[in-house]
């Protein structure tokens, strides 16, 4: 009995001293630094980069809002990869006026491998571009885009993400629950970070980074996360990445529960490969560098699905233990609300508390946020499923909404200047 005890004890120890780190440091999103100085004044070139596969529907969107930057035209190139389309994703981007390479290669479908695929084909070519962006083919661009990310380019930074916000947040409770995630990762996660001097992450599109970081070995990733792997293996190796509210990228949830399962999925499943590939790696640069920046992406690994195994554990233990008549019916009921009301009911208050912070509108959101549990709920039970069957296979987002860049607000566009 007492070691049953102590493990309980143990696993109590752990979470909480993991949340407790995560509240502090969500807690320096609240400071407000000083804009970075400028290392260098100057106009860049950028390649705008496009994977699509079968996107002719909104691949013109994209193309239409980045060819209305701000930015100097003759210094960006918008080049869309269409990558084993069966439809007229080409020749609409074409006709859009991208610069189009066709790929086919139905063994390596993967957004990873179109990218090395277009890469490396740039890095042969020595092309005269200082960076790129990466879309998705669904995104649409804020005008200041590229402006705004040519500035960090200037303070030093060599990978940025952007903030990436919803086309469609008040679609249904599916969508709600993507945006509201995002949101708090943006400012808790993300900003909370880049305030605090240690690495933000890439966040699948709508992200920059430096020609010259990946000219010595191209987009080499291998997993279904390929944008968590690149952050990490850049993490590892002491690179810290940037952080650029104002640089906003606007992309379409899915609103079917089926597609966003599917989709989840897949991301569970490429954390799980992150997992296997790069802990060891970070926890020997945590040990050798001994730096903030290393521990925290080493605990951002293990606070995805090892934490919910300890987790799920801890809730075993406190019914293994009520079964043994070792705890009262009200110290079980108080544990598992312990952890039931910071798992499904505290989201909710952060929500609203991300978007108060952040100038939205809430009442827009009010039924998003009521179902925002379900939406963590079906997110648990992902993860659980995927602890023991993992073959997913990638599947195509129906895109919905026709939306452009001048659908999109005045007044959405500048609630995320964060103050």
């Amino acid at each position: 009995m007492d070691y049953l005890y102590i493990l309980r004890e143990a696993l109590v120890w752990i979470i909480t001293i993991f949340w407790l780190y995560q509240v502090l440091v969500s807690l320096c999103s609240l400071v407000k630094l000083k804009e970075k100085p400028l290392k260098v004044k100057k106009d860049h070139r950028f390649m705008a980069i496009i994977p699509a596969h079968n996107e002719e529907a909104v691949v013109g969107n994209l193309i239409e809002s980045l060819k209305a930057q701000t930015y100097n035209k003759e210094l960006y190139d918008i080049y869309v990869i269409a990558d084993n389309c069966t439809d007229n994703t080409a020749k609409v981007a074409r006709e859009a006026g991208a610069i189009v390479y066709e790929r086919f290669d139905e063994t390596k479908k993967t957004k990873g491998y179109a990218l090395n695929w277009f890469l490396q084909q740039k890095i042969k070519e020595d092309a005269p571009y200082d960076a790129f962006f990466v879309f998705d083919a669904d995104n649409i661009v804020d005008k200041n885009f590229i402006t705004n990310m040519n500035r960090k380019l200037c303070q030093g930074e060599d990978v940025v993400q952007g903030y990436r916000d919803i086309k469609n947040p008040s679609d249904n409770w599916i969508t709600a629950g993507y945006a509201i995630f995002y949101w708090q990762m943006h400012r808790f996660y993300h900003l909370a970070r880049y305030n605090l001097g240690l690495s933000p992450l890439l966040n699948g599109t709508g992200f920059m980074v430096k020609f010259d970081v990946i000219k010595p070995q191209g987009w080499d990733t291998k997993t279904l996360t390929e944008d968590i792997e690149f952050s990490l293996k850049r993490i590892i190796k002491g690179k810290k990445l940037g952080w650029a509210t104002d640089a906003i990228v606007y992309d379409e949830q899915p609103t079917g529960f089926k597609q966003s399962w599917s989709q989840r999925s897949r991301w569970t499943v490429g954390h799980m490969q992150c997992i296997k590939e790069y802990t060891k790696d970070l926890a020997i640069a945590t040990k050798k560098n001994k730096k903030m920046m290393n521990l925290d992406g080493l605990l951002y690994i293990v606070g995805s699905i090892p934490m919910f195994i300890i987790t799920l554990l801890l809730l075993f233990s406190n019914f293994l233990m009520y079964n043994m008549q070792a705890i009262t019916t009200a110290e079980l009921v108080k544990n598992v609300l312990s952890y039931l009301i910071p798992t499904f009911l505290l989201p909710i208050f952060v929500g609203i508390f991300a978007m108060w912070l952040d100038g939205r509108k809430i009442k827009p959101m009010a039924k998003g946020l009521l179902c925002y549990p379900l939406f963590l709920l079906t997110w648990i039970l992902i993860n659980f499923k995927c602890l023991f069957v993992r073959n997913v296979t990638w599947e195509k987002i129906n895109h919905v909404r026709n939306i452009k860049i001048a659908d999109v607000s005045e007044e959405a566009q500048t609630e995320k200047e964060l103050i």
